[in-house]
């Protein structure tokens, strides 16, 4: 791949295997909306910016080459090889050799892990339209302003904002039940009894454990902040659509959320959390597993 500046825009040539439509639309995040059918236009790591894709191309508008290092190219993973990440799933796997043919363009997103674990808190019992419009409102009530191509965004705002915060003033977001723990982990975290940003760090089950510790996080979003926001490729979110898909096409039969985390744990190792995008967005758009 090779970057260049035109105007105010970046364009990045000879992208591969990386198509914004089925990684902002695969579920793993809900600050980006889509334009039209090649553009899309969102807020991450404190930075707003539109996004479209041509071929081969992206263009990055009104950004800079700072911006771009610093920030989007380490966000979308655009320096990760993955066709070979698919090369390997798809060996000796007619499931998953199907569902890469079917969403090759998905990128596991390195999101912020403080905002990712308060978007999947917020997801919880949830459908992405209602989760998209909570997380708007709680930046725009409690963000910083982003003023990008004449237009103000905002930023997700910072966990000692929100710790101070009463029931009453987060109230505003419509959160319902999940107010009260986003208050739980936003006082976690700026007290500093749960070290978000050093979970990375550590072996995966403590990280979990950590995590677990939370009101409001359980095991599937807890696996979703380690896959989403701290990079542990070995997690397999599962959930009542990814109990289904599994086993619809591993099992033929029903077994129980720990059995499907364990088979896949073990079938797919450290390129756990890849396969499960690939067989997620497979299996959610083509309605696998819902008459079951």
């Amino acid at each position: 791949m090779n970057i260049e500046q035109s105007g105010k825009n970046l364009i990045l040539h000879g992208v591969k295997d990386f198509y914004i439509s089925h990684t902002f639309d695969c579920g793993q995040c809900f600050r980006w909306d889509r334009l039209d059918s090649c553009s899309y236009i969102g807020v991450a790591m404190g930075k707003a910016l539109k996004i479209r894709q041509i071929d081969d191309k992206l263009i990055f508008f009104d950004t800079n080459f700072n911006d771009y290092y610093d920030v989007w190219e380490k966000y979308l993973d655009l320096s990760r090889d993955y066709g070979k990440i698919k090369r390997v799933l798809s060996t000796n796997d007619s499931i998953l050799a199907k569902s890469v043919r079917f969403g090759g363009g998905i990128h596991i997103l390195r999101q912020d892990a403080w905002e990712c674990m308060i978007s999947f808190i917020v997801s919880s019992s949830n459908n992405i339209p209602r989760i998209k419009k909570i997380i708007a409102s709680l930046a725009e009530n409690f963000g910083g302003k982003i003023e990008y191509m004449g237009n103000v965004y905002h930023s997700f705002p910072a966990p000692q904002a929100l710790a101070k915060l009463s029931l009453d003033e987060l109230s505003v977001i419509r959160a319902g039940f999940r107010d009260k723990y986003i208050l739980a982990a936003a006082k976690a975290v700026a007290s500093g009894r749960l070290d978000i940003y050093g979970l990375d760090s550590l072996p995966l089950d403590k990280a979990k454990a950590k995590l677990l510790e939370i009101p409001g996080i359980g095991n599937k979003v807890a696996d979703c902040i380690l896959l989403y926001g701290l990079a542990k490729y070995e997690c397999f979110p599962v959930d009542v659509w990814m109990k289904r898909i599994m086993e619809y096409y591993y099992f033929q039969s029903e077994r129980k959320i720990s059995d499907v985390v364990s088979f896949s744990r073990e079938k797919f190792g450290s390129l756990s959390g890849f396969a499960q995008q690939y067989l997620f967005f497979y299996g959610r758009e083509n309605k696998i597993g819902t008459s079951g």
